[in-house]
This record gives structure tokens, sequence and C-alpha cells, in this order.
């Protein structure tokens, strides 16, 4: 089962008043998206878990939820929990590189693009971290600015 489907079975299990307040919720999430509080535009592990944890809430207890819905479902939060564990560590893996990248720049003259310009300046130093600089003639600049390097 889809989350959209997720969503449809519990308004329909829901009482009216309960179908209000979950409007009204919504309504507040898409005024703060659409003012730009909240630039998300897809669902994330915690908005998963708290769709299931509704449809379980409200499920009619003479007819409980079916148990191979739920495991599907189960699987399907432990699947985004694992893909974004994957693509935490790819960032930190590809800021790792970067660093390793940008250390190798050191004593070497490169081009840096400063705005609309382009800069020219010997590296004497870098920053580590997820987003590596280098100081080029006294300013740091990005790694990813770095648009030619000279011997």
């Amino acid at each position: 089962m889809d989350i959209a489907s997720a969503l449809n079975n519990v308004s329909t299990q829901m009482s009216s008043t309960e179908r209000a307040r979950t409007a009204q919720q919504v309504d507040q999430v898409n005024q703060r998206l659409s003012s730009g509080e909240g630039s998300r535009t897809d669902l994330g592990r915690d908005d998963f878990l708290r769709i299931l944890i509704t449809q379980l809430q409200n499920q009619d207890p003479t007819e409980p939820m079916d148990d191979r819905e739920f495991i599907a479902q189960m699987a399907q939060f432990s699947s985004l929990e694992q893909i974004t564990n994957m693509s935490e560590e790819f960032r930190r893996l590809s800021g790792l590189l970067s660093g390793s990248q940008a250390v190798g720049l050191i004593g070497r003259t490169v081009e840096v693009s400063a705005g609309e310009r382009v800069l020219e300046g010997r590296v004497t130093e870098v920053t580590r971290g997820n987003d590596p600089q280098v100081l080029v003639d006294g300013q740091y600049f990005d790694y990813n600015d770095v648009i030619r390097v000279k011997e």
C-alpha cells in the first residue's frame, strides 16, 4: 500500500472532528511550504512514521489493518531509513573526497570563480570538512569554485 492510499484509508476511518483537525493541520503545512518556511516537497522518514502511527491509532478495532499491509508498510519504512542512511554516508564520502582533492592544491596556482570575475592566485591553505575551502591571496573560496589548476 502506498502513502496516498494509506492516507485515504486513515481518512475514511476517522470521525468528522478528526478529519477537520487533520485538514486544518494539512492546510497549515501547505501554508508553511508555500511561504517558504519549509521548502521540502517530498516526504521524509518522520512524515512516513507519523502517517503510519496515525493510521494505527485511527483504525477500526473490529476491522484491524491486514497483517500483510502492515508488514509491507514497515518494509517500506525500513527501506526509507536505509536509503536515508546511505544518502548521508554518500554526502560524507563526497566531502572527504573533496577535502582530499583540495589538499592537493596547496602550493599550486589556480583560477577561481569569484562571482562574475575570475581570480588567479596561489593556494596557501586548505580547510577540511564537507565543504572544503582554499585560501588564495588571503581570501577563502569554496573548493567547487576552482575552475583551473596550473603548475
